[in-house]
């Protein structure tokens, strides 16, 4: 259960559109912080009187005044967070749509949810602290879509080599006289280049490094 929560948001209307969504979720124990410092020392404050928040709602980008901060982000609160309150649930509500930020957020950082700010994000918030109040992960539509299409996919034999031979530091140029000693059709640069092209458009990559992570997650290779 969601009771008491902290939303770390440098804009004022988005913080007073924050708090109307939590209350219209019946929570009422909201407290704010502009700057990820000031976040930071609520969170401490909070464990120390043995009365901690439950969630913490966070943007990851604060814009620089003349206050100085030793946290200059969203990541960074999130990371010095969860060192002081381990079991503290983090919701992230940001403009960020980069989808290698996003999966770093859910991979790295282990946060419990991801809303974009955008057209009908209210009710994607209600969704996710609804969730999160579950003990469940959220994942806004875009990702979950995306995440079906990776697990659908269905690598070939000369997928799989190629994919493997990257993860062992082959460069990608070299790839091609490896196929040929060892007879493996098609061997030229520009179809390796293709096949590897084709693969990253169909799961949303842009890198061969992301590709053979992956391949690695999936238990492919």
């Amino acid at each position: 259960m969601i009771t008491k929560v902290l939303i770390a948001e440098d804009h004022e209307s988005v913080n007073i559109s924050l708090q109307k969504t939590l209350e219209e979720l019946a929570i009422t124990d909201i407290a704010h912080a502009y700057y990820c410092d000031d976040a930071l020392y609520r969170i401490t404050q909070a464990v120390k009187a043995e009365r901690s928040f439950d969630l913490l709602i966070t943007d990851l980008s604060f814009a620089q005044d003349d206050h100085k901060q030793l946290l200059s982000g969203g990541t960074e609160l999130i990371a010095a967070a969860r060192e002081v309150q381990p079991d503290l649930k983090i919701l992230v509500f940001s403009l960020e749509s980069r989808q290698v930020v996003i999966d770093l957020l859910y991979n790295k950082y282990d946060v419990d949810g991801f809303v974009l700010k955008a057209r009908n994000d209210v009710q994607s918030l209600k969704e996710a602290i609804n969730e999160i109040a579950r003990h469940r992960r959220y994942y806004p539509n875009h990702i979950r879509q995306l995440n079906n299409k990776k697990n659908a996919y269905s690598f070939s034999e000369f997928d799989i080599t190629i994919i493997t031979l990257l993860a062992q530091g082959m460069l990608q140029k070299d790839i091609p006289a490896h196929l040929q000693r060892n007879g493996i059709k098609p061997s030229g640069l520009s179809s390796i280049e293709k096949r590897l092209n084709q693969m990253k458009d169909a799961l949303g990559f842009t890198k061969n490094e992301q590709l053979v992570a992956h391949c690695k997650d999936l238990g492919a290779i």
